[in-house]
């Protein structure tokens, strides 16, 4: 993935601060940040995405600045070529499977249409097994299908990178484990690099090539180490 970012934000509200600062090197095409709630997890991701904006530093993904304070660069989100799929997928529930995938290659703001049936739209359909509810509304579908939709909206506009925030969070413990077993292995099969931020081990053990591992806005550890390893010292933080 070649990411390389040292960054520095700080959030304030009423008598609270908070301080994130975070600098890392990675080359690797599945990385995992690993931490609990409030560590600033979310914070780093937006910042990647161009959500949100550093107060300092830089963001580089593949050889491209995406931010560089001292420079004066700050890509906008539709400009960085990465996708960003978020807690609770996001999908508009207005519109169909086959218009949310469309939606990834809009530029304006207008629906796309009920039928429409652009080439890369039924790429993604076929690919994701979705071509039979590809009429149906986001209410309609199961789980998985809600998450291979938003997987198929995020992909149709062949991002350089891969953002999940929490993807299984909201599931309950079958259907979260099913739902990894097909998150890695769409992973394996399409190779788009991935970045997911989680505050469950059983995340980091699937999906981290490498982990590392944030807590109150700083990495702890640095480097490459085993997720098993890495998840079973997160267990015994405190």
């Amino acid at each position: 993935m070649q990411l390389d970012l040292d960054i520095r934000k700080t959030l304030r509200a009423a008598d609270r601060r908070f301080d994130l600062e975070v600098g890392l090197r990675s080359d690797s095409q599945r990385l995992v940040i690993l931490g609990p709630s409030g560590s600033g997890k979310s914070l780093l991701l937006k910042a990647i995405a161009g959500l949100m904006r550093p107060d300092q530093g830089h963001i580089r993904l593949g050889g491209t600045t995406l931010f560089d304070q001292a420079a004066r660069i700050d890509l906008p989100p539709q400009r960085r070529e990465v996708a960003y799929l978020f807690q609770d997928y996001a999908l508009f529930p207005h519109l169909n499977v086959r218009q949310n995938i469309a939606f990834g290659l809009r530029r304006g703001l207008l629906n796309p249409r009920p039928r429409n049936r652009e080439p890369a739209v039924e790429h993604w359909l076929d690919a994701f097994q979705l071509r039979a509810v590809a009429e149906q509304l986001p209410a309609q579908l199961s789980g998985g299908q809600r998450q291979r939709t938003a997987l198929a909206r995020a992909l149709v506009a062949e991002p350089r990178a891969l953002l999940l925030d929490e993807p299984f969070s909201a599931l309950d413990p079958l259907l979260r484990a099913h739902m990894r077993r097909e998150l890695d292995e769409l992973q394996r099969r399409l190779r788009v690099p991935m970045l997911l931020i989680t505050h469950d081990p059983e995340d980091a053990e699937v999906f981290g090539d490498q982990v590392l591992y944030l807590r109150e806005g700083l990495i702890e550890q640095a480097g490459t180490h085993s997720a098993a390893g890495y998840a079973a010292q997160y267990r015994e933080q405190p």
